[in-house]
C-alpha cells in the first residue's frame, strides 16, 4: 500500500521549488484514479455542493456532507494528503464549535487536514486549530462561502488597498500556523507578492502560474461540465462527449438488441 502523502511532504516539495499538485474529489472511483495519477493532496470541497448536489452555492453543504465524501475518497485513495473543507457556519458561530467539527472531519472522515476561508478573523481559530495537532489550510480571494457579501463570483484583490489587506490577512494566517494557503481568483501580480511574503506554500486557482502549486474540481479539469466556462480553467479532457457517446450507444444496442449478446449471456 502506497504511503501517505504528509503536510511535510509538501513542505519538502515547496522548499525544492516542485509545484505541489492538488484536486478536488468526492467519491471512492475517482479517488482511485487520482492515486493513479500520483496528484500530491486531495480537497473535498465542500464545491461538492455544486458539483454532486446541483446546488446553486457551497452554503447548504454540511459537516454530515464533508465526513460522507471524505470517507469515500480516504477508502479509494491511500497516497495523496486529504483536506477536508469546513462548510459555512460549522466553525463562524464559536471556536468550540469549529474545533468540534474540525475533529470530526479527521476523526470521522479520515482527513489529515482541515480548509476554513477568511483571514484576520479567522486567525485564532487556526491558532487553536493548530495548537491542537489539527493542521489548517487557509483560503483567501474568492471565497464561496461569502459570495452574497462579495457580490457574486468575482476576482478578489484589485487596487492597492484591496492587495493590502489580502497580504494582511495571508500574513496572519501563517503566523497562526496555516500550513498551506489557498489563493483564489486574485490578480497574478497579487498573488506573487503574496507567494513571496509567505514561508509556506500558496496554492492558486485563477491565480495565475506564480503560486507554489495549483488546484482545480476534478470535474472541470475533466470537461464533464462544457458550459462552465472560468477563464482560469483549462479542459484536459471532454468526458462530457464521451460520456454521453458512450450512454448513446448503450441505448441504441439495448433497443436494437444487439447488446447483450451471445458473448455477455450464460448458457
Amino acid at each position: 500500500m502506497a504511503r501517505r502523502t504528509t503536510t511535510r511532504d509538501l513542505h519538502e516539495l515547496y522548499e525544492a521549488g516542485i509545484p505541489i499538485t492538488m484536486v478536488t474529489c468526492y467519491d471512492y472511483t475517482f479517488a482511485r484514479l487520482v492515486e493513479k495519477a500520483e496528484i500530491d493532496t486531495i480537497l473535498i470541497g465542500d464545491s461538492l455542493g455544486n458539483v454532486m448536489q446541483g446546488q446553486d452555492t457551497t452554503l447548504p453543504v454540511t459537516v454530515e456532507d464533508i465526513i460522507y465524501h471524505c470517507r469515500a475518497v480516504v477508502r479509494g485513495n491511500h497516497s495523496a494528503l486529504i483536506v477536508a473543507d469546513m462548510p459555512f457556519m460549522s466553525y463562524q458561530a464559536s471556536f468550540e464549535e469549529g474545533m468540534r467539527n474540525a475533529g470530526r472531519l479527521l476523526k470521522e472522515g479520515g482527513a489529515q487536514a482541515v480548509k476554513v476561508e477568511g483571514g484576520r478573523a479567522v486567525a485564532p481559530l487556526v491558532e487553536q486549530m493548530s495548537a491542537h495537532g489539527i493542521p489548517v489550510v487557509g483560503h483567501l480571494g474568492l471565497t464561496p462561502q461569502s459570495v452574497h457579501k462579495l457580490g457574486g463570483y468575482r476576482v478578489q484583490g484589485r487596487g492597492e488597498a484591496a492587495g493590502q489587506e489580502l497580504l494582511a490577512d495571508a500574513k496572519a494566517l501563517e503566523e497562526a500556523g496555516a500550513f498551506m494557503l489557498v489563493l483564489e481568483m486574485v490578480p497574478t501580480e497579487l498573488a506573487q507578492k503574496v507567494t513571496e511574503s509567505l514561508s509556506i506554500p500558496t496554492i492558486g486557482i485563477g491565480a495565475g502560474n506564480v503560486t507554489s502549486g495549483q488546484v482545480l474540481v476534478l470535474q472541470d479539469l475533466l470537461g464533464m461540465n462544457q458550459s462552465f466556462t472560468p477563464k482560469f480553467l483549462k479542459r484536459f479532457a471532454n468526458l462530457e462527449e464521451t460520456v454521453t457517446e458512450a450512454l448513446g450507444a448503450y441505448r441504441d444496442e439495448v433497443r436494437e438488441r444487439s447488446y447483450p449478446g451471445d458473448e455477455h449471456s450464460f448458457d
